[in-house]
């Protein structure tokens, strides 16, 4: 994921894409989306994420999201890219 996002509103509502590295289909398999799924679901119920819409394709993810309690939208997106790596290096 690119960590270039530029936020110039933080209440604002936002789409963003990000892929996987080489675009690879890692989610083809079940436990790799349910890992990013509960990594949304911790984002939004511990880090002030609102999240709208979201659609997991095979290499890649798009969000519509915005950020509540005073959270930085690209510090929500810094957590949501550490959260699912933690398991997935663990195999």
């Amino acid at each position: 994921m690119s960590r270039n996002y530029k936020f110039h509103n933080p209440d604002g509502v936002y789409f963003v894409s990000f892929a996987v590295v080489e675009w690879i289909d890692v989610f083809t398999r079940n436990e790799y989306k349910t890992i990013l799924i509960d990594s949304l679901k911790f984002c939004q119920k511990n880090k002030g994420m609102e999240l709208f819409a979201w659609c997991i394709m095979t290499n890649h993810v798009h969000l519509i999201f915005r950020s509540v309690e005073g959270q930085k939208p690209e510090l929500l997106l810094a957590i949501l890219n550490v959260l699912p790596a933690m398991p997935l290096s663990k195999q």
